[in-house]
């Protein structure tokens, strides 16, 4: 049996390790400033951030990973370093549907790192006008529920946006019962956002059957009316009931237990190619037939795999329609391009949306 080293000894060797720890740190936050001073001198302006590169390096660092630490801590752990040495170069501004609480300002620290300022935006067209006037460099915007399927208000904005999308970020979430009521039986009304409220509609069918639902702006506004109604409760996330303090009467009552909200982060930038990205695209083919056949003939071709479609109407004409695709591969990849070529020259319209490193953690 091999002997049992003093605990006083473990740890000296632990704050010796922390001081090495430290002292890199350190340095590569002094190195990433002198990339910024080389970025300026060559003229660069704008931001710094490239979500290609950190993708890349993330990506880098779970595969060198041995443990026993896991591969999504470790990245986790680099993401916060990125984020507060890109502060040190030069911060940045992301606007996010708020108020402070929601799902989307988790899905902004989560892809950005907690260095950044998150700026809350009341509605996703105010996120996009942020980004196109230059008050945000970039935003982040809800795309889509594993469980309720698109939203909307997000394809509909890209259709007179210059924006692009550079990247995409993954949320697990989590709904909670919230409120200051003493009993689910004095509960009359509850309030939170319809994508919430869908989300969680077998569970109010079996355990709040007589309440009214309300559908509001965000689950965080949900939660303040519920800390001024003593009769009202929210569903919201556990950041929200903080804010709030509110009681969590209920964890976890969505109906589909991995249900994932896709985000994607809008901005003026474009991406260079990961090895390991999507491309997202919107294309209009007029009412004609066969129409949905040319468009995913091309991939076919090219044997390059569709991630999702949607359609959605134009509003140019009765029964006029777009198509939102999101492929795999990036529009500079060889095959990717060709199809895109062919597919340009079968279609009315065709907008590249942008391509992005795919979510990492």
């Amino acid at each position: 049996m091999p002997a049992i080293t003093p605990l006083s000894e473990l740890r000296d060797t632990i704050d010796a390790i922390d001081q090495q720890i430290l002292l890199l740190i350190n340095q590569r936050a002094s190195c990433a400033m002198e990339v910024a001073r080389t970025k300026i001198a060559q003229g660069e302006q704008g931001t710094f951030y490239r979500p290609d590169r950190e993708s890349m390096v993330l990506r880098r660092i779970k595969d060198l990973n041995q443990g026993p630490l896991s591969d999504d801590t470790v990245a986790g752990f680099f993401r916060e370093l990125m984020s507060a040495c890109l502060a040190l170069e030069k911060p940045l501004d992301v606007a996010y549907l708020g108020p402070e609480g929601t799902f989307t300002q988790q899905a902004a620290i989560k892809h950005f790192g907690s260095a950044v300022k998150t700026v809350a935006s009341s509605t996703i067209n105010d996120i996009f006008t942020a980004v196109e006037n230059g008050n945000c460099q970039f935003g982040v915007v809800p795309v889509e529920n594993s469980t309720e399927g698109i939203i909307s208000h997000t394809l509909d904005r890209f259709l007179t946006s210059p924006l692009k999308i550079c990247g995409e970020v993954e949320i697990r979430v989590h709904q909670n019962l919230m409120g200051l009521v003493d009993s689910l039986e004095n509960v009359t009304e509850v309030f939170s956002h319809q994508q919430s409220l869908a989300q969680c509609r077998q569970w109010l069918d079996k355990h709040l059957p007589n309440a009214i639902r309300t559908a509001v702006s965000s689950n965080t506004e949900a939660a303040r009316l519920a800390s001024v109604n003593k009769q009202a409760v929210a569903i919201a996330g556990i950041v929200a009931a903080e804010i709030y303090e509110l009681n969590v009467l209920e964890k976890n009552i969505e109906d589909e237990p991995n249900n994932t909200t896709r985000f994607i982060i809008i901005g003026q930038q474009t991406s260079a190619s990961t090895g390991n990205d999507k491309t997202s695209l919107v294309v209009s083919t007029g009412n004609q037939p066969g129409a949905l056949h040319r468009i995913l003939e091309p991939f076919a071709h090219f044997d390059i795999g569709m991630v999702h479609i949607e359609s959605r109407p134009s509003r140019q004409g009765l029964w006029d329609y777009v198509f939102f695709i999101d492929i795999e591969g990036h529009s500079d990849d060889d095959d990717v391009a060709q199809a895109l070529a062919i597919l340009k020259d079968n279609v009315n319209m065709l907008k590249l949306l942008g391509s992005y490193p795919k979510a990492v953690l």
